[in-house]
């Protein structure tokens, strides 16, 4: 028998916010057209590759007479991707649009992803099951999968499970490789004259799928408060011990927007910045010595303890271990993989490796600890290359500045205690209760985008802004995908992608965390945000990130 917590039952029965044009009934809601827009580079390129979903106008849902051509929608919706807070909300707010416009209207989920879509694999929603995911975290509504949608007979394949069940649109909802796929199968239905919309919505707890359009991705407020309550937690801990450095791994692999959210809530004596540490050319040595400087100093101070946030894909943008990872794939590229493979001991190994790098290359992984310098020889993606989104960075950081520390000792300047501990802090944001932020902002994205739906639009995402405001004064509309689209190399191919956001380091989250993180490497100023609240005063419950408030100037 499933049996339900109270705060399941409570989370229930909570009505999301909408914003204020989208409370007025579907029936008054209509269109506001602006520019026509361009990709964020390559324009030529996108427009020859798009033609027929390219250079759109962007549009703003007003209040006013709802002039769209009434007929049955059967919608089709897929999770993509890793799970987010509030995606659930998401598909709730796609199907009480969808039914509150025509009761016969139709929503079908796509199971496991993608794949659903290709395979047929489906259910059909109705109140009954709707209700059981409202507020919720999670996917497990129809759950999720990566399949990409990029191949001739794979739209050909979706072409015909759309006709079998006559579905009008697709709503993919995820990152920023799922709506490049959105934005790919919107173009394919278009020059085939399928008849099948497709609209895509942000989501991403590593924050990097955002512009001057998108100001966050749904499930980073959740994920980034969940994170910070634990952080925090450590902090406390760590206050009141006083004899433990915390190095805490967190989840974002190409950009640092959740450390840097983490930071801004919790005031850690350290925090990493992969964009800082590319900008600066810095070396592990170099990124070691600065951590080591805090640990000195707070010894000096008797204090042995510290906290210091490691984004986990912050090695991948220290140039000379981008190199070393480049000597080390051409290094067992082809029949040597075989030749190094049967060496029999870890000291034959190592001399195999020391006489196929590079002087320099061989500095920089001579001062790995043995366990990491193992790991890149031992996992290997499918292509033969090191699976550098494995490695351990905060064990990594904390083996390097304990051999700093223990240099300085011998040289008389250091006289501390350094006993470190490890955490990675990921899947446990990935599916969190969605905070009131994301629950309210996942819902309108979901209510909005059947708006899309049933104006005509085709090649858009859902775009809800104004977010640092309260949800009455939010701004709902759309934006064609391709307005975010440029050129990358992918696998020795150009292909059109959603240009990831990275840390701005001249952005005003930044410039804060820049201003006054010295002070906090010294100084324990260690603040504590606490578990996410869902009842209570608003400034408390439907707060936003201070990424968010800081880039609105709040």
């Amino acid at each position: 028998m499933k049996t339900l917590s109270p705060l399941q039952k409570a989370r229930y029965a909570y009505i999301p916010k909408l914003p204020g044009m989208l409370r007025h009934g579907i029936n008054e809601i209509c269109v506001k057209e602006g520019l026509a827009t361009e990709s964020v580079a390559d324009q030529e390129k996108i427009k020859a590759l798009f033609p027929n979903t390219y250079g759109k106008k962007e549009i703003t849902f007003e209040k006013g007479t709802n002039t769209s051509t009434a007929k049955k929608q059967v919608v089709g919706v897929i999770l993509s991707g890793g799970q987010a807070p509030g995606g659930h909300n998401v598909v709730c707010g796609l199907y009480d649009a969808l039914k509150a416009t025509d009761k016969d209207n139709t929503l079908i989920g796509f199971k496991n992803g993608p794949a659903g879509l290709i395979e047929d694999n489906h259910v059909v929603f109705d109140d009954e099951f709707i209700n059981e995911y409202r507020n919720t975290g999670g996917f497990d509504i129809i759950g999720s999968g990566r399949t990409k949608l990029e191949t001739e007979d794979q739209f050909k394949v979706a072409t015909e499970v759309c006709k079998k069940h006559g579905i009008t649109a697709i709503v993919i909802i995820g990152g920023d490789d799922s709506n490049t796929n959105a934005a790919v199968l919107a173009e394919y239905f278009a020059a085939n004259n399928v008849g099948v919309q497709v609209i895509g919505c942000p989501k991403t707890i590593d924050g990097d799928l955002k512009n001057e359009d998108i100001e966050c991705s749904f499930g980073f407020d959740t994920a980034t408060k969940t994170y910070s309550e634990v952080i925090g937690n450590i902090e406390r801990d760590a206050n009141s011990a006083k004899k433990y450095w915390h190095f805490v791994k967190v989840m974002g692999r190409s950009a640092s927007h959740v450390a840097l959210e983490c930071a801004l809530e919790t005031q850690p004596n350290i925090c990493l910045i992969s964009e800082e540490v590319e900008a600066k050319k810095m070396s592990l040595s170099q990124i070691a010595d600065y951590i080591a400087d805090s640990v000195n100093e707070r010894a000096n101070n008797g204090m042995n303890f510290g906290v210091a946030i490691i984004p986990e894909g912050v090695v991948e943008f220290v140039p000379e271990f981008k190199t070393l990872i480049s000597e080390i794939n051409e290094l067992l590229a082809g029949e040597k993989a075989e030749a190094f493979n049967n060496l029999g001991t870890w000291a034959e190994k190592y001399a195999f490796i020391e006489k196929g790098l590079t002087k320099e290359s061989m500095e920089v992984f001579a001062i790995l600890p043995q366990g990491i310098q193992q790991q890149l020889f031992l996992e290997r993606d499918p292509h033969g290359n090191v699976q550098v989104s494995l490695i351990e960075s905060e064990k990594l950081f904390s083996a390097l500045v304990k051999d700093k520390l223990a240099q300085r000792k011998k040289a008389g300047t250091y006289n501390g205690k350094f006993s470190p501990l490890h955490h990675f802090f990921g899947y446990e944001g990935r599916c969190a209760f969605p905070s009131n932020f994301d629950a309210d902002y996942c819902y309108s994205l979901g209510y909005n985008a059947f708006m899309l739906i049933q104006y005509g639009y085709n090649g858009y995402l859902s775009k809800v802004s104004n977010l640092s405001k309260p949800a009455e004064e939010w701004v709902a509309g759309g934006m064609p995908i391709t307005k975010m689209m440029n050129i990358e190399r992918r696998h020795g191919e150009d292909k059109p992608v959603i240009k990831k956001a990275l840390v701005e380091l001249d952005g005003k989250p930044f410039k804060f965390f820049e201003a006054n993180r010295e002070t906090w490497a010294k100084e324990t100023c260690y603040t504590y945000p606490g578990a996410i609240q869902y009842y209570g005063p608003a400034e408390v419950c439907d707060l936003t990130t201070k990424t968010l408030a800081l880039e609105k100037g709040e």
